[in-house]
């Protein structure tokens, strides 16, 4: 409790009530419902520094790079009407990859709400389905309470975005100043007590088990447990496959890791899915990109489900025990009831299908011949190699996502950005912008496809009036990529509406103030590299990209997990191996 007995208006208490949190940074926009705000911060500027965006999706987005990188709570205010619908898709997909956010939207006055005023719109209504929780304030006394109550929701258990939306009259209102932090709210458990006997018959399960197989998701980040599940899996040698969200939770050399598992995940790990016989899921969903067919997943394994929100128990996959806790908690009670065990034929299995992989994807995709068009692969494989593997990638959605996922190499935590559940273009940009602003001092890639670069192409004034020193990579193939690839493969190649005609990028972000240049032949992708990463300005890589490059291995909508594309014409299934 602090500066008792001050009367302050409700904008100052917002403003004084998010440096109570610990806010450094607010990415946002200003209008006229919330302008008091705005005005407020203006006193405030050595303490909370405010990101102008020029989109509110930009906002929503950078403030989840900001999250993801850092591990804390992203702040967004926003004005009214058009401006709160416009943060409706950030929000969408904060809710669907576990990001917290703490969304602050203008409203009219209360004698105006219901009556159609100007640039009012019920977004209480609209975002409640999208949000943990979403509130509005109608009183400058319930400001700060509100305030801390959104931090606590938004950063606890299974984390997510909250909406406060605060009428103008309560912003310009009086109260006398008080803050409380919310350690405890009746009827939500954020962090729910262990059922040790459940871990007891887990471990059980695994020290018998002859071909474990443990799925990490992004619980695994978000709960800091990537050492806790590396002393268990070197323990017991349990080889180790990530969601497209849970890369970055091991580093990429780990022994036990073999890749990332779905659609366009590693060949043994899709492979060995269908033969484990015990699957440890840890923070993760079993999404349906990562099960293919459910009535064909895993038909041999007893399931072992962790995950801290209960509701994701049985949804997709039945699970034979079901744990509800924090994943480094549960890893940490398990580690000492797990017996140490040699699995070493197990675990050189998934190298072994994945060996044929780098026979006849990686090879095709990395070592083209002298005078052919550059692929996404070896791009994204160079820019890692050149960080050294120690940069963040940050990944717009698409074939560039897919990609990414693939060939760039990871060796800290918390290095791996994309848009997962929604699968949200124009993601990539705005996104990275909020990672270089919560780490510096790292070194900061985004991939992005030619069209979703334009989807959100203006936050690149963002990065000119901040100097973000976002490195950029265009995978520039004139073309919607994915879509291209679907319509290729199971579409009797009808390219309908997927080619694109593009700008010229370089002189877009000549006018913006950012170096940059085009890249169109090998021998000149490693010097644009090397100059891109030179020092710690925005740059930006418009490669041009082989259009016919798509992303294998590819286990196609609706088939068994097991049921690979190599290539268009060459399935590696059950039956031929």
């Amino acid at each position: 409790m602090k500066d008792m007995n001050q009367r302050i208006s409700g904008a100052e208490a917002l403003v004084r009530s998010l440096l109570e949190e610990h806010a450094d940074t607010v990415f946002g926009y200003p209008g006229g419902a919330i302008l008091p705000v705005y005005d407020k911060l203006y006193d405030f500027t050595d303490r909370l520094r405010h990101i102008l965006v020029r989109h509110e999706q930009g906002a929503v987005h950078a403030a989840q790079g900001y999250a993801r990188v850092s591990g804390r709570t992203g702040v967004v205010i926003v004005t009214s009407g058009p401006g709160a619908a416009n943060v409706i898709t950030g929000l969408s997909d904060a809710m669907a990859d576990s990001t917290p956010l703490v969304v602050v939207t203008g409203q009219v006055g209360r004698q105006y709400l219901g009556s159609d005023a100007f640039q009012e719109t019920d977004v209480v209504g609209i975002t409640q389905p999208i949000t943990k929780w979403a509130h509005q304030v109608r009183r400058a006394e319930d400001i700060p309470a509100a305030v801390a109550r959104a931090f606590y929701i938004a950063s606890t258990g299974r984390p997510g975005p909250v909406v406060l939306d605060i009428a103008k009259d309560a912003q310009i209102g009086m109260l006398d100043w008080h803050y409380e932090p919310v350690n405890f709210i009746r009827s939500y458990n954020p962090r729910p007590n262990i059922d040790r006997e459940a871990l007891r018959r887990a471990a059980e399960m695994i020290n018998k088990a002859e071909r474990p197989l443990l799925l990490a998701g992004q619980g695994i980040t978000i709960s800091d447990a990537g050492e806790s599940l590396g002393r268990l899996v070197e323990k017991a040698m349990i080889p180790v496959g990530c969601t497209l969200l849970g890369l970055s939770s091991l580093p990429s050399s780990h022994p036990m890791l073999k890749g990332m598992l779905g659609m366009h995940g590693n060949l043994g790990l899709n492979i060995n899915t269908n033969r484990a016989d015990v699957i440890i899921a840890v923070g993760m969903r079993f999404d349906d990109r990562v099960t293919g067919n459910t009535a064909t997943y895993a038909p041999n394994a007893k399931i072992i489900h962790i995950d801290i929100d209960p509701s994701e128990f049985d949804k997709t996959v039945r699970s034979t025990i079901a744990i509800n806790a924090d994943a480094r908690e549960a890893l940490d009670e398990l580690l000492p009831m797990i017996e140490k065990a040699d699995r070493a034929a197990w675990a050189e299995s998934f190298d072994r299908h994945n060996a044929v992989e780098r026979d006849v994807v990686f090879t095709n995709e990395l070592k083209r011949p002298k005078g052919s068009k550059l692929t996404m692969g070896e791009v994204i494989s160079r820019v890692s190699e050149a960080t050294g593997h120690r940069a963040v990638a940050v990944t717009d959605v698409g074939q560039n996502q897919m990609m990414s996922a693939r060939y760039f190499r990871f060796t800290d935590p918390r290095s791996f950005i994309t848009s997962g559940g929604l699968g949200t273009m124009g993601f990539g940009l705005p996104a990275s912008i909020g990672a270089k602003i919560a780490a510096p001092e790292r070194t900061v890639c985004l991939f992005c496809g030619d069209g979703g670069f334009q989807m959100t192409i203006q936050e690149l004034g963002t990065i000119m009036e901040y100097g973000v020193g976002v490195k950029m990579v265009i995978l520039n193939n004139n073309f919607l990529g994915n879509v291209r690839q679907w319509q290729n493969l199971f579409f009797n190649r009808r390219f309908s509406q997927t080619p694109m005609l593009n700008p010229d990028f370089i002189k877009i972000a000549s006018a913006y103030g950012i170096d940059g240049e085009d890249v169109v032949n090998r021998e000149d992708l490693a010097g644009a590299i090397d100059r891109m990463l030179a020092d710690d300005r925005p740059y930006l890589l418009n490669v041009q990209i082989d259009e016919t490059d798509m992303v294998f291995p590819m286990t196609p909508a609706g088939q068994p997990v097991d049921h690979v594309l190599l290539s268009p014409d060459n399935y590696y299934t059950p039956d031929n191996y």
